[in-house]
This record gives structure tokens, sequence and C-alpha cells, in this order.
């Protein structure tokens, strides 16, 4: 029995329970290629076994570094793009109090968690500047190949306001830099500058690297419990070893995936009833569309967060389309809880929900959508996790690392690499190498160097 529970009877209506058994060969052959290939530790698999080899001196300082800044930092910078942001944001919004940077230093007992270099956007820098004036804050700079553009722009910006504010050096001890452990430009400047490092190991790709300094040191400082999340993590490799296709819901995640997928439904919606889950959505969009969105192939990753979106593209996907699926996330238990009083005039009509709590509501808004869309020609896939809490934010990260590499495999594409990614880059590099042309309508407003 595995901590989480796929339950995929909502989708077998579409497809014939026989086309499962014809896959079970097919993945134990894929999963056992890559134990082997995981061996000589210079592919793309280190991810697979990182869980249970986590006890070392990297780990013991991202625990000690991460004290060091919930004591002297009101707010912590991360700065990176992609893999080097997404899982980690997911993490902090999920485990974290739901408005956790409006709370106060007392009661948070750890420093708000504010991200940059995600986009190019001079208003949001600007913004996130003006919000610093007057408050302690280190940075996190993550960038396996310190190459990024956004990512750059964003350290030699903020890099310049640490070093006006508390002198170079000081600036220096308040900058940690986690990138390859060997090489890149950003490992350079560590070495050149003495900043302090984390490193990020060479067979782990960004949309991989969550459970890595790159997502564990940010989580740390933030209060979260990083032993747990690697717990949560270490159980799932455990159980998701199991060879039984009828026995392992990663197999059948990605099994039922790609039978959908050959029979037209070619998106994915990613749903879930609890707003936490906003940016876990979004890490796992990018883990799909990089992995599987390749040679003209692949399920489109998209997310809707119900019941909010319910009341805005509910209806196409009741009665649009019909090639798309739904895989719900499903928490079974509430962190917190409310219960519905009863009114004596009873002017809204609603103490027939007296004395049921507002979990109990959102479980039925759940079922009954899940049944409605089923009945619109919308297959649905439910995986029911316990309740949200490092341990199974842990476990639900391998689990969609190990079933999105499996399904990849299905598929017939490499998971671990990103070609398209890299067409923007060359496009815009050659637009910005260009001399600089002005319209005379062109405006620049609060404009400051760096």
């Amino acid at each position: 029995m595995s901590y989480i529970k796929l339950d995929y009877s909502k989708a077998t209506p579409f497809f014939g329970n026989f086309e499962m058994g014809f896959l079970q060969d097919v993945i134990s052959s894929i999963h056992t290629n890559l134990l082997k290939e995981s061996e000589d530790k210079k592919g793309s698999l280190g991810w697979l076994h990182l869980p249970g080899t986590h006890k070392n001196e990297e780990y013991e300082k991202i625990k000690i570094e991460a004290a060091k800044v919930r004591g002297n930092s009101e707010i912590l910078l991360v700065i990176g793009i992609g893999g080097s942001y997404l899982g980690t944001r997911a993490g902090i919004e999920l485990l974290n109090h739901s408005f956790h940077n409006y709370l106060t230093q007392e009661t948070r007992l750890s420093p708000q968690v504010f991200f940059v270099g995600t986009n190019l956007s001079s208003t949001y820098i600007s913004d996130l500047i003006e919000l610093l004036k007057g408050k302690d804050f280190s940075i996190n700079v993550v960038s396996k190949s310190g190459s990024s553009l956004e990512t750059a722009i964003g350290f030699r910006i903020f890099k310049k306001i640490l070093a006006d504010k508390y002198g170079e050096e000081e600036a220096k001890s308040r900058i940690y830099i986690t990138t390859d452990y060997q090489k890149g430009t950003l490992k350079l400047a560590a070495i050149e500058e003495g900043y302090k490092t984390f490193g990020i190991p060479e067979d782990i790709g960004g949309r991989f690297s969550v459970l890595t300094s790159v997502g564990l040191f940010p989580m740390a400082v933030s209060g979260i419990c990083i032993d747990k999340v690697l717990d949560g993590a270490n159980t799932a490799k455990m159980e998701l070893a199991q060879r039984d296709i009828n026995r392992n819901p990663a197999y059948q995640y990605a099994a039922v995936r790609n039978i959908l997928y050959n029979k037209g439904k070619t998106i994915e919606i990613l749903a879930s009833f609890e707003p936490k889950f906003h940016y876990f959505s979004e890490w796992w969009k990018q883990l799909f569309a990089e992995s599987e969105g390749k040679e003209g192939m692949g399920i489109f990753p998209s997310a809707a967060m119900y019941s909010t979106d319910l009341h805005s593209i509910g209806q196409y996907i009741q009665e649009g389309r019909r090639d798309l699926f739904e895989t719900v996330i499903q928490i079974e238990k509430s962190e917190k809880e409310i219960t519905m009083g009863t009114e004596p005039k009873n002017l809204d009509g609603l103490n027939y929900l007296s004395g049921k709590t507002v979990s109990f509501i959102n479980e039925k808004a759940l079922l009954g959508t899940v049944d409605a869309h089923m009945n619109g020609g919308v297959p649905n896939l439910v995986i029911r996790v316990p309740d949200i809490c490092p341990f199974s934010f842990g476990y639900l990260v391998y689990f969609f690392q190990f079933a999105c590499v499996i399904s990849s495999h299905i598929l017939g594409v490499n998971p671990f690499n990103q070609p398209g990614v890299e067409a923007y880059k060359n496009s815009m590099y050659s637009l910005l190498r260009q001399p600089q042309k002005l319209s005379e309508n062109s405006v620049t407003t609060q404009a400051i160097t760096y």
C-alpha cells in the first residue's frame, strides 16, 4: 500500500482494462534500464537515488547557513528561473501559511521569501527594490550554468543594492550561490569573490533539482523541516520500486496518461481544490512540458484551481472540445477547519449546511466535479494525499518526477533535454546585440543604472 493513492476509475470508461496490462512489461523494462543507467553517475538520473543519500556535509551546511539567514535577515531573495525557482516556490507556498509574507516577523519566526530573476519586467524589479528599503536581506542566486539572462540581470542589480547597503565585505557574506560544483559563470564568480556556495550535482537537471540545495536551502530558511521533505521522497523512492503495475501508482499514472494520449486526449489539466497548490502546479507544468513536449509529440500540461476556475473555464471543460483529461489532487485531511453554524432567520438558505465543515463541502465539490466532468466526456484521475505537510510534498515531488520519466520513455522521447528552450534565447541575444533604436515616442520612467 503506497502513501498516496491513485484512483483512475473515472478514466476507465474511456479505455479497456486490458490496455494497462499491455504496458506492464514495457514499463518494467524502462524502470530496469533507468536503474542501470543511473549507476554511471554521468547521465541525468541523480534524482533517482538522491533522497536516500542526503545525510552529508552539504546537507548540514544548508541547515547551518539557513539558520544564519533566519537570524540576520528579514527577507531572502531567491534569484532564479524555471527549475531554479519553481519547485522551491512550490514548497514554500504549499507548506507555509497561505499569507506567509504578510505575517509579522514575530508570527512567522522566519524571513519573508521573494523571487526575482523570474522575468524581465522593470516594473516588477523596481517594486521589489522599493520593498527592500529599510529591510535586512540576503540573496540566494540559483543557476546551474549561470548563463540565464534573467538570473544574471537580477543578480547584478541586487548585488549592487546589497553592497551599497552593507559595504562590499558584508554584502559578500549575505550572498549564497547555488550552482554546478565544478564549472560555470556563477562558480567562477563565487571563487573570485568568496561567496558561500551550494552545489547542484552534475547528473541532476533543473526541473529535477527540487530536492537538492536548489530547493532545500530556501525552504529551510522559510522554516520548513527539510528532514521530513526528504523522508517523504525517500519513502516514495522505496514504494515506487514495486514492479507490479497494479500496486505502483506512478506506473499507473504514466500508463493511463499514454493510453489517453493515444486516444486523442492531448491536454492534461492538473486540478486542485486547495489554492496553496498553485505553484506546485506551475512546477508540474514545467516538469512535463520540458520533458515530453518535443519532436512534435507530448501531452500539453495545464492547471486549474477549483472551485475558482469552475466559474471561468468550467463551461469549456464540461462541454468544449473533448481532447482533454484531468488529474485531480485530493487532500484527505485539511490543515485547519471551519464549521458552519446556524442562523435563526436563515436568510441565505444555508442552514442545511449547519454542523458541516467547509472541508466537507469542498470535498463534495470535488466529487461532484469529477462526476460531472467524466459524464461530460472528460476522463478523470484522482491522486489522494493524506494531508499537506513536508513529508507529502517530498513524496509528491518524487512521485511526479518518476512518473514523468516513465511516461516520457513510453512516449519515446528523451525526458532530460530541452532543445526548444534555446530557440527564444538565441533570437533574443541576437536582437540584444543589434544597435539600439528608440522611437520618438519612447518613454523611460524612473530610470536607474546598475
